[in-house]
């Protein structure tokens, strides 16, 4: 059913009471709602801005304001709709979490976090829009690894498959970047709209063939998850890169243009941008041991860290066995009839707070308490190990492998599920996806 549109006329009638405002002086008005949420004007200028002035850093062109503009709604639209499934399954990013995120950046940039707000500031945003958009980038990363991740299926049959192609064939020893262009279809289109979509893509191949920009031209016609980007996808070694693009870059080159590719999806179009020799040869591998605590109704977020902050000065006073703990506390079922031992793993399989904790700790050192999105985590760094990443294969790499490149694909799949469920109108000429 259409949402009853009594949100938007109720927030027009108040925007429009405040007739105190200065007489040159616009109001904000609503352009965008979705599901029950709205997009105001004045957010789409301000991300309109920001574009520019990283357009305009980095050197890039950038096609026409109703280009860019469309663009910027489609990211506004797909962030408000994550946003708001975050809401749903009650993910919130709470502030000891926020200033944990903020100290960890700080260390990364070796400055102290009063020294990182000060440069936030000269930099022209106060410190709680610095903060409040933290809030945000966290909130999305999280709900799209916890959406899309229960999503994926890793069978041992394709750990097997891959494990038995990389010792016949060796590993893949190039990286790509890739440019991609999607120009969608509707679900079940009709022949029609496919010979409009059809056509579409390639006047745009034909551009990008006579030598137009492929970034500029990616922000003005793609629908691809990193259109506003450029449409370009970092180094991915071809194991890992969604199927599609693995399976249409055999034997490619430098600045090849290949497509348009049908799918379901619509009409791909991808162009090498760079091809390299992998740049790790070795992988860092770590052992480690943790405890989670899991904030609850009953036990509130500031109670979950206080028990890990006991824990931590009882480990580092040798006055408790972290095993035991692990054995006693922890709510990692996984891990704690373990005494809270992981095993030996690649830092990037963990979620990004955990990595990142794991990363900065010297050997045989316990982290302060910290929070991912399980919970509330004490870790320890065992041990450290180099494994060779080319000619040295396993189970564990294949499955790594395969995940990252599922993960890669389904996004997407997520998200263009999720706009086709929800119910959004655009209060806007020059926008038509709506």
């Amino acid at each position: 059913m259409r949402p009853c549109k009594q949100l938007i006329i109720a927030f027009l009638t108040l925007a429009m009471s405040h007739s105190v405002m200065a007489a040159n002086e616009p109001l904000d008005r609503v352009t965008v709602q979705i599901n029950e949420g709205i997009v105001l004007e004045s957010e789409i200028a301000n991300m309109l801005k920001t574009v520019k002035a990283n357009a305009k850093a980095a050197g890039q062109a950038l096609p026409s304001d109703t280009a860019l503009r469309t663009q910027v709604i489609e990211r506004l639209i797909m962030t408000r709709l994550q946003l708001q499934m975050a809401d749903r399954i009650g993910l919130h990013i709470g502030d000891l979490q926020l200033d944990q995120t903020i100290d960890n950046i700080a260390k990364e940039q070796k400055i102290t976090p009063a020294a990182m707000r000060e440069k936030i500031e000269a930099e022209g945003m106060s410190w709680g829009q610095y903060r409040e958009q933290l809030r945000e980038e966290i909130t999305l990363g999280e709900i799209q690894r916890i959406q899309v991740q229960r999503r994926i299926q890793v069978s041992a049959q394709e750990i097997n498959n891959l494990v038995k192609l990389i010792e016949e064939q060796g590993m893949q020893q190039v990286e790509y970047q890739i440019g991609h262009i999607l120009i969608e279809v509707p679900s079940s289109p009709t022949s029609e709209q496919l010979e409009a979509a059809s056509k579409r893509a390639n006047t745009v191949l034909k551009r990008l063939e006579d030598g137009a920009d492929f970034k500029q031209t990616a922000i003005a016609s793609s629908s691809g998850p990193k259109a506003l980007e450029g449409g370009i996808w970092d180094y991915m070694n071809i194991n890992e890169m969604p199927t599609l693009f693995a399976e249409l870059l055999g034997g490619a080159k430098n600045n090849d243009i290949i497509g348009p590719v049908r799918s379901g999806a619509g009409f791909h179009i991808i162009k090498v941008m760079d091809a390299r020799g992998l740049q790790t040869q070795e992988i860092d591998e770590v052992r480690s041991r943790h405890i989670l605590i899991k904030p609850s109704p009953i036990l509130s977020e500031e109670r979950a860290k206080a028990m890990l902050d006991k824990f931590v000065q009882q480990l580092r006073n040798g006055e408790a066995d972290f095993a035991a703990l692990a054995r006693q506390y922890s709510e990692d079922p996984g891990s704690a009839a373990k005494g809270g031992e992981l095993g030996w793993a690649d830092p990037s399989v963990y979620v990004p707070a955990f990595a990142q904790t794991l990363n900065a700790l010297s050997l045989d050192e316990i982290s302060e308490p910290f929070r991912s999105s399980h919970g509330w985590h004490i870790v320890q760094l065992e041990e450290k190990r180099k494994t060779d990443a080319t000619d040295k294969f396993n189970t564990n790499r294949a499955h790594q492998l395969i995940f990252r490149r599922k993960f890669n694909e389904e996004p997407q799949n997520w998200l263009d599920e999720m706009r086709s469920e929800a119910y959004i109108e655009v209060f806007d000429a020059d926008f038509n996806r709506g």
